[in-house]
């Protein structure tokens, strides 16, 4: 991690935001909302998902994003990937970082992917053992979704989550990422199963993804922090959801959460003003979809210090 960084934050908007979205969004639009916000301090972004043009139009692009933004200096540039065939696409392009997806819901699993966990798994260590017979490093992120709920199966037992996040470290993931894909999670579960989670792969870094359909978005991030948590996907705007996740709306908002970061004492690197400026891109192209954010319409506090002017208020 960066030493001018405490937390991690990832743009997932150009993904998980757009993926819902029916009207094609311009790929020069989308490469001025990277560039914009890597300019801004971002240091990751999920670009894209390599997944069917036919499932998907939204990433028919994908090929050109992906080699735009791999020219954008100090940028780690994501994909999400359902399978082998998906990783095949980003090793070739050269991403920075794979992000796989495995619904700890057995339903949810089957309806997003079509095919059983265990098969996930399984695709995910011919994945790992083909990225380390080419000679290369993309880092390959091991996904739980639905790891807290879903709108299928209801609660999801913690111990589920914990088995599968270990198989997938075994695997060789260098990263778990736990998602709370439909935002059925409370800050209670959250400790429940970041702890276990984490117990379980030792000193593999472990992130959150969650969403704020109920409102506890930014509550469960005070919690996974607790735990240790410092790498947290969230979409500018708080656009997103997933197709096969009935209510399952938008993401954390970014500006909200690298605001409350900061205001913690915990240097994201991220210019929050430059930050909120970009809503600007996402309105001119997204007409009629609603946008989110409390710090986009109330502003920054009056003589707001930001935390890289202060001292830090917690490790």
């Amino acid at each position: 991690m960066n030493p001018r960084i405490d937390v991690v934050v990832c743009e997932v908007g150009l993904r998980d935001g757009l993926q819902l979205v029916q009207e094609f969004f311009p790929t020069a639009e989308k490469l001025a909302w990277i560039e914009a916000e890597a300019a801004a301090g971002m240091p990751e972004i999920e670009v894209t998902s390599f997944v069917p043009a036919k499932i998907v139009p939204q990433f028919t692009d994908a090929e050109e994003v992906v080699t735009r933004a791999l020219g954008i200096g100090g940028l780690t540039v994501g994909a999400l990937v359902p399978n082998l065939k998906g990783a095949e696409r980003g090793f070739a392009l050269g991403v920075h970082k794979l992000n796989f997806v495995l619904s700890v819901s057995r339903t949810h699993n089957l309806k997003n992917v079509r095919r059983e966990r265990e098969e996930s798994v399984a695709d995910f260590r011919r994945i790992v053992e083909m990225r380390n017979a080419r000679g290369t490093r993309p880092m390959l992120v091991g996904g739980l979704s639905t790891a807290l709920g879903c709108s299928y199966e209801g609660r999801i037992p913690v111990d589920d989550v914990r088995r599968f996040a270990a198989q997938l470290a075994e695997a060789g993931a260098d990263e778990i990422l736990v998602a709370d894909t439909v935002g059925y999670g409370d800050p209670a579960q959250v400790r429940a199963v970041f702890k276990a989670v984490m117990a379980e792969v030792g000193r593999l870094p472990v992130g959150a993804h969650f969403h704020d359909t109920r409102g506890t978005g930014l509550a469960n991030v005070a919690a996974a922090l607790d735990c240790g948590v410092r790498r947290f996907d969230a979409s500018l705007a708080g656009l997103g959801g997933c197709p096969f996740a009935p209510g399952a709306s938008g993401n954390i908002v970014m500006e909200d959460l690298c605001f409350m970061l900061d205001s913690m004492g915990l240097r994201t690197g991220i210019d929050l003003n430059r930050l909120i400026a970009l809503r600007e891109i996402l309105e001119r192209n997204l007409a009629g979809t609603e946008m989110h954010g409390a710090i986009a319409r109330a502003g920054l506090p009056k003589h707001y210090v930001a935390a890289a002017d202060r001292p830090l208020a917690i490790a």
